[in-house]
C-alpha cells in the first residue's frame, strides 16, 4: 500500500505546491500559465544555497554487524532452528481448589519433566510468580514497574511450599530444595541424563489470591459476586535453553519465559461459580445443564452470538447441574506454554465460532458481568475475538487452540494461551483495540515463544505491528487506524510521534533487557517503536510480497519454538533477500534519526532542455529508502525511489533526470511515511530555493 498503515484517517499528507506567479517574476523562473516555454527555458536558476552540515558516516551505518547469538549447529545462519536445535519440554497434571471464601488457592501439581539438551542437569529450575507479593521480594526495590503489586504496602505470603518431592524410574524422595526470591532450585540427588531424560516433580502448596493490587492476578467485587482472575497460580519451570543454561530471571513485574508442554488440570470451585480456562472443557456433563451444552453446539455451528448464560440466569440455581457443594471443572490445552482461568458467579456467558482457513471451527467465548453487558462494550467481545482470530489465521499462520476465551475482571489487559483478561469496564473501539491486541499474542509469543523477560520489544511489538492491519480488517476499518493514547496521545502520524522518544537522550535502546526499562518508556519503546520498525520494514524497505513471505517463514519455523532477536534478524535478511544490517544498527541498537534533505535543483549546463539534477543529502545517522518527487513547469511530476544503497558511500547524491522541463519543486518523503526529524528541508521550490 501507499503509505503508512496507521496514518490517521488513511489522509495523505499533500506537499506543498503554491508556486505563484509573482515569485516567479523575482526568480526568473516561471511555472505553466504564467509565461512561455522559451522563456523559461531561459531561466536563470536561484542561487545555490550553502549546503548543510551532515553527522552521517557511510562506514558507520553500512559496516558489518556482529549479532549477538552466533551461528552454531542450535541456531542456523538463515535465521531458522539449526539441526541440533533442542528444546526441554514440561508437561502439567495440576489439581487445583479455589475456596473464594477465604481467597485461597490450594494445588497439587505432576511436572513431567524431559531434559532433551546434550548435558545431564544435576540441579532443576522452577518459577515461583506468586513470591512476588511477599514483603521481601526483589521487585519491591524496582522502581517503576509496569503493575506494580503493591499498593498501599499490600501482599500475601506469596506460594507456601506444603510438600516438593522427585519421582524417578517410579521411586519418590522428598526433593532437596532452596527458594531464592521468585525461584527454588531443585538438587538432584543423581543428574538427569540428556537426551530425553525424565523425572516427574511432585508439588503442594497454596497461596492467597491478591486483590486487585495484584496486577496479572487477582479478584474485584461486582454486583453478583466476585470475579477471579488466576493466572501464575502453579509453580512453572524456568527454561534451560542452548544460550544461557538455566535462565532463572527473577520476576519483577514483566512477563514471561517459559517451557512448551500439554497441561491437563482440574479446578474445583463452589457449585454455583462458572470457570473459563485455557483450552478445551473436557467435562461438560458434570459442570454444564442440558440447556447449557445445547446452546454451546448452537454457538459451534454459528457465525451469530450465541447466549450461554444469560444476565437473567445468574443467580438462578436451575442454570447450575448442581446446587450445593462444589464442582470440578476440567481443562486440557495441549502444545502450550502456559494456562490460566477465571472463576465467578458472576458471569455473562457467549459464544460464537471461528472459521479457519484450515476449515477447523474453535469457539470464540467471553465472560462478563452484567456491568459489562451490552452492545456497546463486552456484548460484542465475542466478535471482537472471532473477527482478530480468523483474520490473523488468514495473514499470519492458523489459530492453534480449540477456543479463544475473553474474560472481564479486574486485569486491564494480559494475555494467556487461549484466555485474555481485560478490564470488565472497557467498551467501544477502545475493547475492540484490547481485545485483538489480546488475543494476538496468541501469535506472539504463544506460539513464537519470545523470551519476554529480556526482549519484550519482541512480543508487544510484533503483536502491536499485527494489530495495524486487525484494526484496517475489522468492518472495514471503523475501529482503524490503530492507536493508543499511551503513545499516541494526539492521533496522528506515528513517523512523527516516534521522534520524541528518539530524540531523548536517555531512552533505552530496543535490546535493552526489559525489566531495565522504565515505565515511561515502556510502551513507547517496547509496543510502538517495535511495531513501527515492523511497519517500516514491511511498507518501505522490503515491501509487503516480499516481507510477508519471510514473516510467515520466521512464524513457521519458530512455533513453540525460542528464538532470539539474533534469529529473526538473519531470518528477515535471508528470507527477504536483504542485508538488512543498516536499519538492525540504526532502528534496534541505537536509537538513530533520519533527516533527509533537498539541498536544490538546477538545469545541466544551464539548459533545463538537457536535464536536471536534484541534490539531495542524508543529514543524520539513520538510512531508510525514500521517494523523491519532482514537479515539473508544465505541470507534470515524477515519482523516484531511492534504495538504502543511495548512502552506502556518500553523504549527498546529484540525482540526474533525463527532462526538457524546469523543475518548480523536489520533495523527500512526499507521503510523510519516514520518521524525517526535520521536514523543513524536504522541501525544495524553485521560487525560494527551499
Amino acid at each position: 500500500m501507499n503509505g503508512s498503515p496507521w496514518r490517521h484517517g488513511r489522509v495523505a499528507m499533500s506537499t506543498l505546491r503554491s508556486v505563484l506567479c509573482s515569485a516567479a517574476l523575482v526568480t526568473l523562473t516561471i511555472p505553466a500559465g504564467c509565461g512561455s516555454h522559451a522563456d523559461v527555458a531561459q531561466a536563470v536558476p536561484p542561487a545555490p544555497v550553502a549546503a548543510p552540515a551532515s553527522s552521517y558516516d557511510p562506514r558507520e551505518t553500512f559496516a558489518p554487524l556482529t549479532l549477538p547469538d552466533p551461528v552454531n549447529a542450535y541456531r542456523a545462519g538463515n535465521g531458522a532452528p539449526g539441526p541440533q536445535y533442542w528444546q526441554n519440554r514440561a508437561d502439567y497434571l495440576i489439581r487445583a481448589t479455589l475456596d473464594p471464601t477465604d481467597d485461597r488457592l490450594g494445588g497439587n501439581e505432576v511436572i513431567t519433566y524431559t531434559n532433551n539438551s546434550p548435558q545431564a542437569l544435576d540441579s532443576l529450575w522452577v518459577q515461583l510468580d506468586q513470591n512476588i507479593y511477599r514483603k521481601d521480594a526483589r521487585a519491591r526495590y524496582v522502581r517503576g514497574g509496569p503493575r506494580q503489586p503493591f499498593a498501599g504496602g499490600q501482599g500475601t505470603e506469596g506460594d507456601v511450599l506444603e510438600s516438593v518431592e522427585v519421582e524417578r524410574q517410579g521411586r519418590l524422595a522428598k526433593a532437596d530444595y532452596l527458594v531464592s526470591d521468585t525461584r527454588m532450585q531443585i538438587r538432584l540427588a543423581q543428574p538427569l541424563a540428556p537426551h530425553g531424560g525424565r523425572l516427574k516433580i511432585l508439588i503442594r502448596y497454596h497461596f492467597t489470591v491478591p486483590g486487585a493490587f495484584g496486577g496479572r492476578t487477582g479478584h474485584i467485587p461486582t454486583r453478583n459476586g466476585e470475579i477471579f482472575d488466576i493466572a501464575q497460580w502453579y509453580p512453572r519451570m524456568a527454561v534451560y535453553d542452548d544460550l544461557r543454561g538455566w535462565d532463572t530471571l527473577p520476576y519483577l513485574g514483566t512477563e514471561f519465559y517459559l517451557e512448551y508442554g500439554d497441561f491437563d488440570y482440574y479446578v474445583t470451585v463452589p457449585w454455583d461459580m462458572l470457570v473459563a480456562g485455557s483450552g478445551e472443557l473436557q467435562n461438560p456433563e458434570q459442570v454444564l445443564t442440558a440447556l447449557e451444552r445445547k446452546r454451546l453446539l448452537e454457538a459451534r455451528a454459528s457465525d451469530k452470538t450465541v447466549m450461554i448464560r444469560t444476565a437473567a440466569e445468574i443467580g438462578d440455581p436451575r442454570s447450575r447441574p448442581a446446587q450445593q457443594g462444589t464442582l470440578t471443572w476440567h481443562f486440557r490445552i495441549d502444545q502450550a506454554r502456559d494456562a490460566s482461568f477465571a472463576a465467578s458467579r458472576a458471569f455473562i456467558w457467549d459464544a460464537a465460532r471461528i472459521n479457519l482457513p484450515s476449515g477447523k471451527t474453535p469457539l470464540a467465548m467471553s465472560f462478563y458481568p452484567v456491568e459489562s453487558a451490552g452492545a456497546g462494550a463486552w456484548g460484542r467481545a465475542t466478535e471482537y475475538l472471532k473477527d482478530s482470530a480468523e483474520h490473523f489465521s488468514k495473514r499470519w499462520a492458523l489459530y492453534p487452540y480449540p477456543a479463544a476465551v475473553a474474560v472481564a475482571g479486574s486485569v486491564g489487559g494480559m494475555e494467556y494461551p487461549a484466555i485474555v483478561f481485560d478490564d470488565y469496564r472497557d467498551a467501544g473501539k477502545d475493547l475492540f483495540w484490547l481485545t485483538a491486541h489480546e488475543i494476538g499474542h496468541t501469535w506472539f509469543p504463544m506460539m513464537v515463544g519470545f523470551d519476554e523477560r529480556r526482549d519484550q520489544w519482541m512480543d508487544e511489538g510484533f503483536n502491536t505491528f499485527i494489530d495495524v492491519y486487525e484494526s484496517e480488517d475489522f468492518e472495514h476499518g471503523v475501529f482503524g487506524p490503530k492507536r493508543d493514547p499511551e503513545y499516541a496521545p494526539g492521533g496522528g502520524n506515528p513517523v512523527e510521534e516516534i521522534l520524541p522518544l528518539l530524540e531523548d537522550p536517555d531512552t533505552p535502546i530496543m535490546l535493552t533487557r526489559a525489566d531495565q526499562i522504565a515505565e515511561k518508556y515502556r510502551h513507547p519503546l517496547t509496543y510502538f517503536k517495535s511495531a513501527l520498525g515492523l511497519v517500516l520494514l514491511r511498507e518501505q524497505i522490503l515491501g509487503p510480497e516480499r516481507f510477508d513471505w519471510a514473516f510467515r517463514k520466521f512464524i513457521h519455523d519458530w512455533s513453540y519454538r525460542h528464538p532470539t532477536p539474533s534469529d529473526f534478524f538473519r531470518a528477515m535478511d535471508s528470507a527477504g533477500g536483504e542485508d538488512l544490517s543498516w536499519f538492525w544498527r540504526g532502528w534496534y541498537f541505537n536509537n538513530w534519526t533520519l533527516d533527509l534533505a533537498v539541498d536544490g535543483a538546477h538545469p545541466v549546463a544551464g539548459d533545463w532542455h538537457k536535464g536536471a539534477v536534484v541534490s539531495l543529502a542524508n543529514l543524520d545517522r539513520l538510512v531508510m529508502p525514500a521517494v523523491v518527487k519532482i514537479d515539473f513547469a508544465d505541470g507534470t511530476s515524477e515519482r523516484i525511489r531511492l534504495p538504502a544503497e543511495t548512502w552506502i558511500q556518500q553523504k549527498r547524491f546529484d540525482l540526474r533526470l533525463d527532462s526538457t522541463q524546469p523543475v518548480t519543486e523536489v520533495t523527500v518523503d512526499p507521503d510523510h511515511v519516514l520518521p524525517d526529524k526535520d521536514r523543513s528541508n524536504n522541501v525544495w521550490q524553485a521560487a525560494r530555493g527551499r
